[in-house]
């Protein structure tokens, strides 16, 4: 699957069923028309991206919250966040959920060269409570999120 940022993608319907996927990339972001999101059996899939909730058409969900960190019955812990890989060093995609991190999570602005502050934060998504990787650009944007979703939490945030 590929992901293009610079354009916005008009697809109604993602279909990830049973994918061996370990992560979505951010760029998910950009799919305005996206309406219906189905990663279900997916259990490789853990969290998903912030920028998912870029999608403001985005409706319904079909996901198995069983794989998810932080889900509600079952409660696996959000793992720890590293901290951030000096400005030499490119970020480790199992790590930070991509192979680089140009942009703000919450503002869309740029990255700057200390890198991006990380939490993790539970946040009803179409029809589904999904556990989100923010990548920050400074600590006001963290706290511009939203409040986590009722009985969820958020993770922790990576060392400065």
């Amino acid at each position: 699957m590929r992901f293009h940022a610079e354009r916005q993608d008009t697809s109604a319907h993602l279909v990830l069923y049973g994918s061996n996927l370990v992560r979505i990339p951010p760029e998910i972001g950009a799919m305005a028309g996206l309406e219906e999101f189905t990663p279900y059996t997916s259990h490789r899939l853990h969290w998903f991206p912030y920028e998912l909730t870029r999608c403001g058409g985005l409706r319904r969900s079909t996901v198995s919250t069983r794989s998810l960190y932080g889900n509600f019955k079952l409660r696996p812990p959000f793992p720890e966040l590293r901290p951030r890989p000096d400005a030499t060093g490119e970020p480790d995609p199992g790590v930070w959920g991509a192979t680089v991190i140009r942009t703000c999570s919450v503002c869309d602005r740029p990255i700057g060269e200390a890198g991006p502050s990380q939490v993790w934060i539970s946040l009803r998504v179409a029809t589904d409570v999904l556990p989100l990787l923010v990548n920050a650009c400074s600590p006001a944007c963290i706290q511009a999120l939203p409040p986590a979703a009722e009985g969820y939490g958020s993770g922790p945030l990576n060392p400065p």
